[in-house]
């Protein structure tokens, strides 16, 4: 799985080659495992060998930095700690092919909220005044 081409939900290719992997040892908990085996994780990808539709890697392109860069260390494995940069990087690429959302079409509130917001302050006011008296 990690040595193959990962496909992203939105039909950007990340190639084989373009994935850059460095291991390291890690801290945190995994016992004598923490001090013997390089378990920490990181993986950069050079954004400009994505390979997709041609409007979507313009946005990611525009969106991320040249090199992209996640890291992990949280699983006591490396194989399990792959598997998490993988998901990482295919969930900022996909972030960043998203289309932009539709502008905000201004609306007015309907008369009847109108009506209920204006009446919901006449009575706050009416309770604050009778809370005023002649001491």
């Amino acid at each position: 799985m990690v040595d193959d081409d990962v496909r992203t939900s939105r039909g950007i290719v990340v190639p084989a080659a373009a994935m850059r992997w460095t291991f390291s040892r890690s801290g945190g908990a995994g016992g004598q495992n923490v001090n013997k085996v390089s378990t920490k994780v990181m993986l950069e990808i050079d954004v400009a060998e994505l390979v997709g539709p041609p409007a979507a890697l313009a946005r990611v392109v525009a969106t991320l930095s040249p090199v992209l860069r996640v890291s992990s260390q949280t699983a006591r494995s490396q194989f399990r700690n792959r598997e998490l940069c993988l998901e990482r990087i295919v969930e900022r690429i996909d972030e960043a092919a998203a289309p932009p959302a539709p502008p905000r079409r201004k609306t007015k509130p309907s008369r009847g909220a109108i009506e209920r917001r204006l009446q919901s302050k006449k009575q706050r006011s009416e309770t604050k005044r009778q809370r005023r008296g002649d001491w």
